[in-house]
């Protein structure tokens, strides 16, 4: 069959439209493969973003929120001074260790709890401890977030209770993360599957589970944090290491975080031609 001039061209228009329409498709998949998985999410691999959803918008992060008093706290030094818990931090409610007003405890001690057992309780007493009151601490939070470009973070408490105006992103809690990783002491605090503390004279002792349930169960899986509000939903930023290689989620409001989390890893380690663990 002969085409005519019109013909020809506007079957090249039609070969060229559907040509784009693939490309723009498979560029948007690349962006966002995983659009249901989470109201917001980011994946990483060896620093590099590789797909994301939302990843600037502001969310509640839950208690994420507690690597930026983490990162305060260790920057503070002396973990082997004794802290005193005051009725703030005793009264904390949500996720804790059960500390009373007056018990007195290791400040490296505190910053176990607040990583691992995510304990608000453990998470006040630290925050009281490095300002001398919440407000003077929540104050160095949001120097310290501006200081690393966090330009959608503003925090309102320091262990990540709905409040309004306390918000971050998937990529500047990433940022975040990577820097709190930075520090040995909290490195080595969330990759440990439980952890236990005592008050300085051994009276009252704490154990508690890592509330990352990745650690211990995917292999590889060195931290990060978790959280948990009734706002916030279920988050994770996880972190994994494998042959030579790391991968970063980050997941604000996720349903199935774990499941999600898990296959994200594996994904983002695919994508490096890093070989599947059975």
């Amino acid at each position: 069959m002969r085409l005519n001039i019109g013909q020809a061209f506007g079957l090249v228009r039609l070969l060229v439209g559907a040509t784009l329409v693939v490309l723009v498709s498979s560029a948007r998949a690349q962006v966002d493969p995983f659009p249901e998985i989470a109201r917001a999410y980011l994946v990483e691999l060896d620093g590099a973003p590789l797909w994301a959803r939302h990843a600037d918008e502001a969310l509640a992060p839950a208690s994420l929120t507690k690597l930026m008093t983490a990162l305060l706290a260790a920057e503070a030094g002396a973990a082997d001074q004794i802290v005193t818990v005051d009725d703030d931090a005793a009264a904390e409610t949500g996720s804790r260790i059960g500390l009373r007003a007056g018990d007195r405890v290791r400040a490296g001690d505190l910053l176990a709890a607040t990583l691992i057992g995510s304990a608000n309780d453990a998470c006040g007493a630290l925050a009281d401890w490095v300002a001398g009151s919440r407000q003077a601490f929540v104050e160095r939070m949001n120097r310290r977030a501006a200081a690393l470009g966090l330009s959608k973070t503003a925090f309102t408490n320091p262990c990540g209770h709905d409040a309004p105006g306390h918000l971050s992103t998937a990529n500047d809690l990433a940022a975040l993360a990577a820097e709190a990783m930075k520090v040995t002491a909290i490195a080595s605090l969330v990759k440990r599957i439980d952890g236990e503390i005592a008050t300085v004279d051994g009276t009252r002792r704490f154990r508690f589970d890592n509330r990352n349930a990745l650690i211990g169960r995917y292999p590889g899986a060195v931290g990060v944090k978790s959280g948990f509000t009734a706002r916030a939903g279920k988050c994770v930023i996880a972190l994994a290491r494998r042959d030579g290689h790391s991968a970063l989620v980050v997941l604000l409001n996720a349903p199935d975080r774990w499941w999600t989390a898990h296959a994200l890893l594996d994904r983002a380690f695919a994508h490096a031609g890093a070989p599947s663990v059975p």
